[in-house]
């Protein structure tokens, strides 16, 4: 049996992932650190470099807003990535903090603030691994009381947070982590909220440990069917824009918005939920780039009267879209829909048809238009209607029963 916490996270079905740190301010992604020459890297932990970081007063609300504004239903916050840096007060474990240098401000807090204002579910992301730490290095088990600590102060001075999503582990695959420990104190505080620990790009959908809620799927597409290990599990796949996590000037190749909301809706079609992720500049503030990706899932969306969420993969099968479904009304989910013009102004690819398998269709309706649906005469096909022009949206949904 499910348990009702991991139902709630799987019926939010689109998450913000953002990565945000001090690397943010050199532009070159969340693993800067490493490209940088060996003077350059004594700087990356130095005074000097923290206290440049300085977001701007209202990076949290304009970031919740636009994630609300796109359909996002939870935010994934890198408390504190693999440089160590903590974006929230450490109360006095560390002076490697937001409070020490930079803003000396509690940035997690504004973020949460942020999300409680606006509805929307705070989930932390806290590294594993730390390049900062002496003691990771040297004295692994001092370590691991520090960053047993560490998260503690997560799960007791921000009020009820959706979620724990860990990262790094595979970095010492053959130490012992604690884990029992750590997820035990994490039930104590927060008996509802996810446990999530990335798996890594070479063993993605891997379960790892029982008390783990939901199976990751880095940069790769669901499988199927989750892992079941004794426990009913959720699946997320987490997904970057380009090739960098944190902000890159110079990241060019990015994924069409095609590809990127295609995969939020086969994940959708896999029971799973999808992270997508942005990487803000020093000041806090997302790129125009990043915000038209965000902004155009929105309308579709918005256009698709929301139907993602509360959604499942259909018990009723098509070999030419996707079908979701929810307790009353099926969703056939057509790609690739164009928009109709004279042939000398766009490639005509004919009329699409869409033949729902072994199925009567009754009361079928557009989500994102008043124009009624054509079917063929034994009620099994839908006959597609292109776009007008001046849109194309990518897809259209049919809700039918």
């Amino acid at each position: 049996m499910k348990p009702d916490y991991i139902k709630r996270f799987e019926k939010l079905g689109f998450g913000m992932f953002v990565h945000y740190g001090l690397y943010s301010m050199l532009n070159k992604g969340e693993w800067a650190y490493f490209a940088l020459d060996k003077e350059e890297k004594k700087k990356y932990f130095s005074k000097e470099f923290a206290d440049r970081f300085n977001p701007k007063k209202d990076w949290a609300i304009k970031l919740v807003r636009l994630a609300k504004k796109s359909g996002v239903k939870y935010i994934n916050l890198t408390t504190k990535h693999h440089d160590g840096f903590f974006l929230y007060d450490s109360k006095g474990l560390t002076d490697w903090d937001c409070m020490h240098y930079g803003p000396k401000r509690d940035l997690v807090k504004e973020f949460v603030d942020a999300c409680n204002k606006e509805g929307i579910v705070p989930f932390f992301y806290h590294a594993l691994l730390d390049w900062h730490s002496k003691d990771y290095k040297e004295n692994f088990p001092k370590y691991l009381d520090f960053l047993y600590k560490s998260v503690e102060l997560l799960c007791t001075n921000y009020g009820k947070i959706g979620g724990f999503w860990f990262d790094g582990f595979w970095d010492k695959p053959n130490e012992n982590w604690e884990f029992d420990r750590l997820y035990k104190m994490i039930r104590k505080y927060q008996k509802e909220a996810m446990i999530i620990n990335n798996t890594g790009l070479s063993d993605t959908g891997s379960i790892g440990h029982y008390e783990i809620d939901s199976v990751t799927y880095e940069r790769s597409a669901p499988s199927k069917t989750i892992q079941i290990d004794g426990k009913e599990r959720a699946g997320e796949m987490c997904e970057v824009f380009g090739e960098h996590w944190g902000c890159a000037k110079h990241d060019l190749d990015y994924k069409s918005f095609k590809e990127i909301l295609y995969s939020l809706l086969d994940c959708r079609n896999c029971n799973c939920n999808f992270l997508l992720n942005c990487g803000p500049l020093g000041s806090g503030y997302i790129s125009t780039r990043d915000k038209l990706y965000f902004n155009g899932l929105g309308e579709v969306i918005r256009k698709n009267k929301y139907f993602i969420y509360n959604v499942r993969k259909g018990d009723i099968e098509s070999d030419d879209c996707i079908i979701l479904q929810d307790d009353n009304y099926y969703y056939a989910v057509i790609k690739d829909v164009v928009f109709s013009l004279d042939p000398n102004v766009q490639l005509n690819e004919g009329t699409k048809q869409v033949v729902i398998k072994n199925h009567k269709i009754k009361n079928a309706k557009y989500l994102d238009c008043k124009y009624p649906v054509k079917l063929s005469k034994d009620k099994s096909t839908i006959i597609v209607r292109p776009f007008d022009y001046g849109e194309a949206r990518c897809i259209r949904v049919v809700r039918f029963k």
